[in-house]
């Protein structure tokens, strides 16, 4: 692992800008640059069969699986969990993938409360079938990530705080021991590929709240992107979070607001009558939601995996008045792979009619592992990673209902694939009826990555060819800084335009797709291309690459110049869009122009609420939607342009 030394005035990756109104807190806007890392697989700190793991695993779940029991003494878990954090810390190229579970019961005490950080790659889970099963008096969080050892340029901020996951326990915030600025707060300051799902978070009105940004390590900083689901707090505080999602969800609170702050189906959520000011975008329920699936120990000590069922039309937490509604499966019905596990033995257990669970690793996939049979799950622990092999397709979903894939990173190879996860295999879905409406196929918290730790190349990251597919969180990344392929600079920026190609980000060409929470960014054409009918975005993020070399590079076929962050096919007579931002960072030539950032037809059943484009540091793009809103470019850095409705 390295750093790069910053100089004050380097131009920044990742650049935001926010506006944040805390009081007492002013957020000064600092010149900072992200290194290239490289990774620290290592052997890692301790096998999973160490201190703190339950004998009551039915199955070995690997050795970075680390399962704690109430009755560990405090000082060992978070010794452990300490360990784990200092080698994930830095390692946002590395290959260790962590999963910490905790059976139901309490951990830690108002005389000794745990205090757990989370790094990279690392998923923070309780056991119980419900969120209250398990509770932590204590606090479990993310700080802003310092990138120099100079003490004048610290170089701190969250914008690159990715691949991480908090869920299904309760979180009694105690932050004795802390100094005064940290014991404000839970801070959970994070970026894309982060989710927080099923908490339950004590607070009574007066007390340390839930901070989405980290204001007390040399900040307040930046930070960019997130996603709650199906949980409960109290006070949150969003600070400089520029956009976030907020779903079937309880808040008693919340302060501030960015660019695109979204909630659907959340008690307490914030009137969005006068966007966009404040920028906020609410809708009453969610249109279609299904709760990911998560493992737990029943009363008896079996292990399942509880299976959510989809809904309709939903509002508010699915364990308010007990177990979620849905379906469990014994952990005797999966499969359980370990990275190294050949790709036709996978695919022969799911053959048989099992499922999938794939313990926290990289898997180097060479053919595709294949979902066929209904009801299908693939769960995946730890960020669990399929990397492609040879222009592999890794990941493929047939055309039945109610699949559900989960917790699963995909990851480009060198060699060119068609695509990294193709849903469905016929080209304009299966048109299939009440079954897959009931029981539609289910992506959560699936991310994708083209370049970082290694080259990689793709046509297209994720398309979906299905019918009634929901995809509930995905941050799909055509990588703008890594270790190979990214050396800093102008040269650098032209090298990674050349050698780490992602062509289009998501394809949906199935009719009745839903996505909320749908973060793609920097691919090198289209990010977004929507051909299906009936489809409906609660939350679209989405950066134009950085790096195109020049205007040439950057213009369409027929002369338009650039691609649109968001494409609706011109055939589409239905769609629908709920809060959406395509930001600019021209950081290779500032002079490069894009037309517009959202492209649709014009008819009355196309109908975009609440988008915008933003200039971050460099570049510009002349309209919000089609013809309409107005240009952005280097002379209004950070000044939105806002569109409420189209048409």
């Amino acid at each position: 692992m390295h750093h790069h030394r910053l100089a004050p005035t380097q131009p920044r990756r990742r650049r935001r800008s926010a506006l944040v109104a805390i009081t007492a807190l002013t957020l000064a806007a600092t010149a900072v640059s992200t290194p290239a890392l490289a990774g620290r697989p290592g052997p890692g700190p301790g096998p999973g069969h160490g201190p703190g793991h339950g004998p009551s695993a039915p199955h070995d779940l690997g050795r970075n699986v680390v399962v704690f029991s109430p009755d560990t003494p405090v000082a060992d878990i978070q010794a452990r969990v300490d360990a784990i954090h200092a080698q994930q810390v830095d390692a946002e190229m590395g290959t260790a993938r962590y999963s910490l579970l905790f059976l139901p019961g309490e951990y830690g005490t108002a005389e000794q409360p745990l205090q757990l950080k989370v790094g990279y790659y690392t998923e923070v889970a309780g056991l119980g079938a419900s969120p209250t099963d398990v509770v932590v008096h204590g606090k479990v969080e993310t700080y802003n990530r310092c990138l120099s050892d100079d003490p004048a340029n610290p170089n701190c901020l969250a914008l690159v705080n990715f691949w991480r996951t908090l869920s299904n326990l309760t979180i009694d915030i105690d932050a004795a021991g802390q100094d005064g600025c940290r014991a404000s707060a839970n801070f959970w300051a994070v970026s894309q590929a982060v989710s927080l799902r099923r908490l339950n978070v004590l607070a009574d009105a007066g007390d340390p709240g839930f901070s989405l940004m980290d204001y007390c390590t040399a900040g307040p900083q930046y930070a960019s992107g997130g996603f709650i689901a199906d949980s409960r707090f109290g006070d949150v505080v969003n600070g400089s979070q520029q956009q976030w999602l907020t779903r079937n969800s309880e808040v008693r609170s919340w302060s501030n607001a960015v660019w695109n702050q979204v909630f659907a189906g959340v008690e307490g959520a914030p009137d969005d009558a006068t966007f966009p000011d404040p920028p906020y975008t609410t809708l009453a329920t969610t249109p279609v939601s299904r709760e990911k699936p998560y493992l737990y120990v029943d009363a008896r000590g079996t292990w399942q995996v509880r299976v959510p069922a989809a809904a309709q039309g939903t509002r508010g937490i699915t364990w308010a008045d007990g177990l979620t509604p849905g379906r469990s499966i014994p952990l005797r019905d999966f499969y359980v792979a370990k990275p190294g596990d050949p790709v036709h033995r996978i695919n022969s257990e799911l053959a048989r009619g099992k499922h999938l669970l794939l313990t926290p690793g990289v898997y180097d996939v060479a053919s595709s592992i294949v979902a066929r049979r209904p009801g299908t799950v693939v769960l995946g622990l730890g960020h669990a990673t399929l990397t492609a092999v040879r222009g592999a397709v890794p990941l493929v979903v047939t055309d039945v209902p109610g699949i559900v894939v989960a917790g699963v990173t995909i990851d480009a190879g060198p060699t060119r694939s068609r695509v990294l996860l193709q849903v469905g295999t016929h080209p304009h879905g299966t048109h299939r009826s009440a079954a897959s409406r009931r029981d539609p196929i289910t992506l959560s918290d699936v991310y994708f990555r083209v370049g970082g730790p290694h080259r990689g190349s793709t046509d297209v990251a994720l398309q979906i060819d299905a019918d009634h597919v929901l995809v509930d969180h995905t941050w799909v990344w055509r990588a703008d800084h890594g270790v190979e392929g990214f050396t800093e600079g102008v040269n650098g920026d032209t090298e990674r335009w050349r050698t780490n190609r992602g062509r289009v980000g998501v394809v949906v060409n199935g009719d009745d797709v839903t996505a909320t929470g749908l973060f793609v960014e920097h691919f090198q054409q289209h990010n977004l291309i929507w051909n299906g009918e009936r489809g409906r975005v609660v939350l679209f993020q989405n950066e134009l690459p950085y790096d195109p070399p020049t205007q040439a590079d950057w213009t369409m076929p027929d002369g338009t110049l650039g691609w649109a962050g968001y494409k609706v096919g011109d055939r589409v007579r239905t769609h629908q869009l709920w809060g959406g931002g395509v930001y600019v960072f021209n950081q290779n030539n500032p002079s490069i122009v894009t037309e517009r950032g959202f492209e649709v037809p014009r008819r009355p059943g196309v109908q975009l609420r609440h988008v915008m484009t933003v200039n971050l540091s460099a570049g510009t793009i002349r309209h919000v939607v089609n013809d309409v809103g107005a240009q952005v470019d280097n002379t209004n850095t950070g000044t939105p342009s806002f569109v409420t409705t189209y048409p």
